[in-house]
């Protein structure tokens, strides 16, 4: 009989991005893929049959609390005076076990900044601010 296994805990996570030396990630979301469907009928619809076509990946979501480190800000921004050049980087987010120990593994490849939003600010609230940048990739792979 196999061991027992726990399923991972979802607040135990990191985050690399090439180049990017310090990111705090406090959310990730969208890690998603899938196929379109068709459904081809030969005659009735007792003889159909389900066809994969393009495969899809939407962007995935990083949040995190904003501080004086501006580094997810510039890679967004992009190269000075070259609007909409943007570097590809690869990133990973892995599911880690309370000691650090790797998981499960995501690595986004030639992924790139598409959106960045920073919460809204509103004196009546204690709410920490939060900047949200979403990544447009070309794959994915887990490796875990």
């Amino acid at each position: 009989m196999a061991d027992r296994v726990d399923p991972f805990r979802s607040y135990r996570f990191s985050i690399e991005i090439d180049g990017i030396t310090e990111a705090y990630f406090t959310e990730v979301t969208g890690i998603e893929a899938s196929y379109d469907l068709f459904f081809f009928c030969t005659g009735n619809i007792e003889n159909s049959t389900s066809l994969s076509g393009l495969f899809r990946n939407p962007s995935v979501t990083l949040k995190q609390g904003v501080t004086d480190n501006i580094e997810i800000f510039e890679w967004f921004k992009g190269e000075p005076g070259m609007v909409g050049v943007v570097e590809r980087k690869d990133v990973t987010i892995k599911a880690v076990d309370d000691q650090q120990a790797e998981l499960a593994v995501w690595t986004f490849y030639d992924a790139w900044p598409c959106k960045y939003v920073a919460s809204d600010f509103n004196a009546s609230e204690s709410a920490v601010v939060i900047e949200t940048l979403e990544l447009a990739y070309e794959g994915f792979l887990r490796s875990k």
